[in-house]
């Protein structure tokens, strides 16, 4: 008895065999479906490789102890954290209570006979090849069984005693040293330590660290640093601790913590704490410390959706024509079924078996090459995720779903083929004639029910206040689907202006109007490939034209700036102002000075005992009335505050310099391009000039001098600071002076007994400096070991120009393919048309031109319903976006914030030049390519028996 199981078997081997026969077409419908395949599949496979479990997380972190404690730098401060140790706040938590600052005992938190292996860090910077390099310096015995799996020996070993060192992998390539290279810290120039190891951390490829032996590297280098006047290591200790048992409890993590010491217990990361047991979640402020769920993000599951039905689209759009020219082809062999007893059922299943076959197929290749791609790229990926991988794990069930979205593609891309060729009669399929095929009346008027109503959609989305994105999307999506559906209509349509072609291009649109089965999903391919690029570069333009209207510039054009705020910088400053002029194109150099109070070696800022600072005062009546009370909201009314927002007393400033005063002469205003005679006549007598009004009364400026910053810091709330007052005559400028206020000349700073230590320059440049003289400069800045911070003002620089190319490229490859698919399936299905022409005489050449101008007017057709579609969600994307930005500008009046910038500027840019070149270039370069590949003849043939 014969069943549907039976003509189901009898169906794929029929489509397994004609596939086989086929092999150009089956080869180009598989590759089709298996490129997304291979890409899922092989994102799937690394995502779940670089997935480390909580264990092996822990091995990372805590090597084989039970836990790691550390201080908070709070003191003794009890404190409550979270299970992980990833957030605390002090027990007696109140936002209003200053927050306690100093070392923490941890060792009083260790419970009694723990073995214990302490863990010194702090940061070097270290001599190298090509200068200098900032790492982590560690002081640990790496060879303990308590720090297995923290780091993994790569060439060399640990080091055992003083004098060695190890250190990462990504550290020794970026210094230029190797194991068995000398190592000198800077500041002990005279002392070396020889690399015996490099290692690497697990979870960190790219860190730089350096590791030494307990107490040899970082106590003889926090001396040396100490006796040359520069920064510390601030080297901290944490304790790897293991207690045996059932580890280090919760209970023994609160008990730490009572302590003033947070603790990463093992224990507890595996078995955690339920939210009520964790008092750190029943705080006041519990709402940001609140463990929450490890729920899905709607959002990205959207997205991920989304990128899947469209490329399940785009694979059916451009493989379901190959499977009609492919059941063409082989109609004789369906008429033959169909007259030996077959119905339609029969010849619907072999059509769909082609699509299960090459769906298999696709699926069994894809994976298999993304295993192989996947582990032949596994160095590579692991150094770009700057992570090893838990290991190399394939999940079954995933890489079967995976492989069923092939197959039903496949199925779904042979759906309308199978259809169609079960309609056919036996008659027309044993002779080959086509017969008269009507179009789809339905299908336009889907379309424009769907334009109708996804336009409208998108453009109320560009209005709304909440969920705009969304309607934007949605309709643009409806619109564009739309569209697809009225491609056959307008395929049509275009075949009208075939009448002024002459003949090449006639017969190309002829036939491409002709099949418009072949020809309209190809079309429809090309649209929405060129949709989504001209919508993102819409976007991309849009947004960058609103970034370069708002870009602040923070010196003049080929400008820049050269600081050192570190303590005792002063000194190298000479040095660096030197290289500056030997190595870069330096028109004018203005060298400034800032004024310190106390020692000179001090750093900026700093609280160190015998250090001070300086403060520029404001008048009170020149001071903000906003920002004179704790809460604004509450001491002024809406209207108050939206006025108050645009008073020149309350606007934020738009641009930030090293410092807000400097000592400097007049030559200062030529490098920030300020043509003020006034000002410079200022500085020449010896009178300072303001460029902020807010800190001038009465034609002068007021600087406090506060003579210990610490207890500075620790003046109750509401009480002034005291300190000594230094008063100058100054010339207000209303110049754009790029963040800087006050300007005092060197004269006046000496007249009024203030010291000053050299702090760095502003200068111009000729020109841009190349990169060869900024690598030769920063050579000779790490020469002399400053800290300097350099910056060169080169203008908005767009970060859009690579994503703009990429997406030309990827829409360029597309439109290609495309076409070039569409050409081949009509060659393919048109071969007896090309032999009657080369019957009646018609030139060689006409082959050629014939496949160029069919892949080009398909290309073409494609650029430019897509370009027309693509403009509609980028319009409504920037529309949506206007309303924001207005609504937050809005906002920030209402509580009383603004800048001199005022409303936010929110343009609509069409992309000329990228739909010049997608209409232009890519239909071009299609046709060219195609005719290149094409043979110019072919052999003819006899006519087929009837």
């Amino acid at each position: 008895m014969r069943t549907w199981y039976h003509s189901w078997v009898a169906a794929i081997r029929i489509a397994r065999r004609d596939a086989w026969r086929s092999k150009g077409r089956s080869f180009l419908v598989l590759a089709m479906i298996a490129l997304p395949i291979l890409g899922v599949s092989a994102a799937e496979i690394t995502l779940r490789s670089a997935d480390v479990s909580t264990e092996q997380q822990l091995d990372r972190s805590l090597g084989r102890a039970d836990a790691v404690l550390s201080g908070t730098g709070m003191g003794n401060t009890p404190i409550h954290q979270k299970p992980d140790g990833n957030g605390l706040a002090p027990a007696d938590g109140d936002g209003d209570k200053p927050v306690p600052s100093g070392p923490t005992d941890v060792k009083a938190a260790i419970p009694p006979g723990a073995e214990v292996l302490k863990d010194t860090s702090g940061t070097g910077r270290f001599r190298t090849r090509h200068g200098l390099l900032n790492a982590t310096v560690h002081e640990l015995d790496a060879r303990h069984p308590m720090a297995a799996g923290r780091q993994t020996v790569v060439r060399g070993r640990f080091p055992a005693r003083a004098g060695e060192v190890a250190a990462t992998t990504r550290f020794l390539e970026d210094s230029g040293l190797y194991v068995g290279s000398r190592l000198v810290p800077r500041g002990m120039e005279g002392t070396e330590y020889r690399i015996v190891g490099a290692y690497e951390l697990p979870s960190e490829l790219k860190a730089y660290e350096v590791l030494a032996p307990p107490g040899t590297l970082i106590p003889p280098l926090e001396a040396a640093l100490k006796a040359h006047g520069m920064p510390g290591t601030d080297a901290t200790n944490t304790y790897y601790v293991r207690v045996g048992g059932e580890g280090f409890t919760w209970n023994m993590v609160k008990a730490a913590n009572a302590k003033g010491v947070i603790v990463v217990s093992r224990a507890v990361a595996l078995d955690p704490p339920a939210d009520a047991d964790v008092p750190l979640y029943q705080h006041e402020n519990s709402d940001s410390y609140t463990s929450g769920g490890n729920g899905v993000d709607k959002a990205a599951l959207a997205a991920g959706a989304t990128v899947v039905v469209l490329a399940m689209l785009e694979i059916c759009l451009l493989a379901g024509p190959a499977f009609a020219v492919g059941a063409r082809r082989s109609r004789r062999q369906l008429g033959l079924v169909g007259a030996n007893g077959g119905d339609r059922r029969h010849i619907r299943a072999i059509v769909l078996s082609g699509g299960l076959v090459i769906g298999f197929a696709a699926a069994v290749t894809g994976i298999v090459l993304s295993i192989a791609l996947t582990l032949a790229l596994r160095p590579v990926l692991e150094s770009a995720l700057g992570e090893r991988w838990s290991g190399f794990r394939l999940l079954p069930h995933e890489l079967l779903g995976i492989a069923l979205l092939a197959v039903v593609t496949g199925l779904l891309a042979a759906v309308v083929p199978a259809v169609t060729a079960s309609r056919q009669t036996v008659l027309a399929s044993l002779t080959g004639r086509r017969g008269v095929r009507r179009a789809s009346r339905v299908l336009p008027v889907v379309g424009l029910v769907a334009i109708a109503i996804g336009a409208p959609v998108a453009l109320f989305g560009s209005v709304q206040d909440s969920n705009g994105y969304l309607y934007v999307a949605g309709g643009s999506a409806l619109a564009e689907l739309g569209v697809v559906a009225l491609t056959p209509v307008l395929v049509g349509l275009f075949g009208r202006a075939g009448r002024w072609l002459p003949l090449a291009p006639r017969l190309a649109l002829r036939d491409a109007v002709r099949n418009r089965g072949r020809t309209a999903p190809a079309v429809a391919a090309v649209l929405a490939a060129v949709a989504g690029t001209v919508a993102v570069a819409t976007y991309a333009q849009s947004n960058d034209a609103q970034a370069r209207q708002e870009y602040v510039a923070q010196m003049p054009d080929r400008s820049g700036t050269v600081t050192i705020s570190e303590a005792g910088g002063h000194r190298q400053v000479p040095a660096v102002r030197a290289a500056l002029e030997k190595e870069l194109p330096v028109a004018v150099r203005a060298d400034i000075d800032r004024v310190v109070v106390g020692r000179k070696d001090c750093e900026l800022w700093s609280d160190a005992p015998g250090c001070g600072e300086v403060e520029l005062t404001t008048p009170e009546e020149n001071a903000c009335p906003l920002h004179a009370v704790p809460d604004p909201t509450t001491s002024f009314s809406k209207a108050e505050r939206r006025r108050l927002a645009k008073d020149w007393r309350c606007l934020s400033p738009e641009s930030y310099a090293p410092q807000e005063f400097v000592v400097a002469d007049e030559r200062l205003l030529t490098t920030l391009a300020i043509r003020d005679p006034d000002a410079t006549r200022a500085l020449r007598e010896g009178r300072a000039v303001a460029f902020d009004r807010r800190h001038v009364k009465d034609g002068r400026i007021t600087l406090k001098l506060v003579a210990d910053t610490a207890r500075a810091r620790q003046t109750p709330e509401g009480q002034e600071v005291p300190g000594v007052r230094k008063s100058f005559a100054v010339h207000l400028s209303a110049a754009n002076a790029y963040g800087l206020r006050v300007v005092i000349p060197p004269a006046a700073a000496k007249a009024a007994g203030l010291q000053t230590a050299a702090y760095g320059s502003y200068f111009t440049l000729d020109r841009l400096p190349t990169s060869e003289e900024r690598q030769r400069y920063d050579a000779a800045a790490d020469r002399i070991g400053a800290s300097a911070e350099f910056r060169i003002e080169d203008g908005y620089q767009s970060e859009n120009d690579i994503e703009l190319i990429a997406l030309a490229v990827f829409a360029g490859l597309v439109t290609i393919g495309a076409a070039g698919i569409a050409t081949g399936l009509a060659q393919a299905d048109a071969e007896a048309d090309l032999k009657t022409l080369a019957a009646v005489g018609a030139a060689p050449r006409i082959r050629r031109s014939l496949s160029g101008f069919q892949c080009g007017l398909v290309a073409l057709m494609g650029v430019g319903l897509g370009s027309a579609a693509g403009v509609l969600p980028g319009v409504g994307l920037r529309l949506a976006e206007r309303r924001e930005f207005l609504a937050r500008y809005e906002q920030s009046l209402s509580d009383g914030w603004s800048t001199s910038q005022g409303v936010p500027h929110v343009p609509v840019v069409i992309p000329w030049d990228t739909l010049g070149a997608l209409v232009v270039l890519i239909p071009l370069g299609a046709a060219l390519l195609a005719a290149l590949v094409t043979r110019s003849s072919g052999a003819l043939a006899r006519r087929a028996a009837g």
